[in-house]
């Protein structure tokens, strides 16, 4: 009779391929090192795989240990689940939801609450990641991402932006292209890594316009939140993508000086791996964001 692996082995195994590390995994259990390596050591041995590769001081995943995190890390989560539900009489379940940095500072928080009210409650680790994103080590259950990055898990594509020139409303003597030559541009620098998105220099050249020295000049921001900010407080012109100025348009705090927009070259896209999908909670939360973002995309104040 072949000997199984015991809860205890399975455990370590897991936590080090999670966090990637002996150490971490050994401070996790609360063991040593050394015990986390002989505990996976003998879970190899009894099933007859190799899970790691130990080169030097580094561990690295086998196919066959690959193969196997992602089935026992969603097994582990609703051991955890059970174990919690049976100690409390007020289960709260539990959502790790990951966004761009820009969308996790202000959008979507200030959003929240919605969720909440119409859902009950809900414990919420809201994650401001770029890409891309560890989903088994981080134990993500939703990903919103410019771009499909994520094809390995079900990814859908939700919704197709725009990028739009707005400005304070005392800005506004600026009603032909020409004349944003006279106003402050506020321009988004994402670094070398960032999606590309579309700048001053491109809606210019949709125009029609020769920009010259106006693309050069002004303020910068590294994401998009704070060049929106800037354009708030009356500070120049700034590029926003259309989720994230919906609302201080249709509010007041901002104003599209000229009509004309520029398409995001990509979808907004939504990924969630398939260890989550099955639960409620995900798939309400789901079906809420989306809608959060079609109807930011789709506000009146933005046609």
């Amino acid at each position: 009779m072949v000997a199984l692996p015991s809860l205890k082995g399975l455990q370590a195994f897991e936590a080090a391929a999670r966090t990637g590390s002996f150490a971490t995994a050994a401070e996790e259990l609360s063991v040593s090192a050394a015990a986390v390596s002989q505990l996976i050591r003998t879970v190899e041995e009894q099933i007859g795989r190799k899970l790691f590769h130990r080169v030097n001081r580094r561990v690295v995943l086998t196919e066959a240990g690959v193969e196997m995190l992602p089935r026992l890390t969603t097994a582990f989560q609703e051991i955890g689940s059970v174990s919690r539900e049976l100690g409390s009489d007020a289960f709260r379940p539990r959502l790790v939801v990951s966004v761009p940095p820009s969308m996790a500072m202000g959008w979507l928080s200030r959003r929240l609450t919605g969720f909440v009210a119409s859902h009950g409650a809900v414990d919420i680790s809201l994650r401001g990641d770029d890409d891309p994103v560890s989903f088994d080590r981080e134990l993500i259950d939703i990903r919103l991402s410019y771009g499909p990055h994520y094809r390995e898990h079900p990814t859908e594509d939700i919704v197709r932006d725009a990028v739009y020139p707005v400005c304070a409303p005392r800005l506004t003597h600026a009603t032909e292209p020409d004349s944003l030559g006279s106003l402050p541009l506020i321009h988004t620098d994402w670094g070398p890594t960032g999606a590309s998105f579309p700048s001053w220099r491109n809606w210019f050249e949709a125009a029609g316009i020769e920009p010259g020295r106006a693309v050069q000049q002004g303020l910068s921001a590294n994401s998009s939140r704070a060049a929106l900010d800037l354009a708030i407080s009356g500070l120049g012109v700034a590029l926003a993508q259309g989720v994230y100025c919906a609302e201080a348009m249709e509010d007041g705090r901002l104003v599209r000086p000229l009509a004309r927009a520029l398409e995001l070259r990509q979808p907004y896209c939504l990924t969630i791996p398939e260890r989550s999908a099955r639960r409620d909670v995900v798939a309400a939360f789901r079906d809420w964001l989306i809608n959060e973002c079609r109807r930011a995309v789709g506000s009146p104040a933005l046609r």
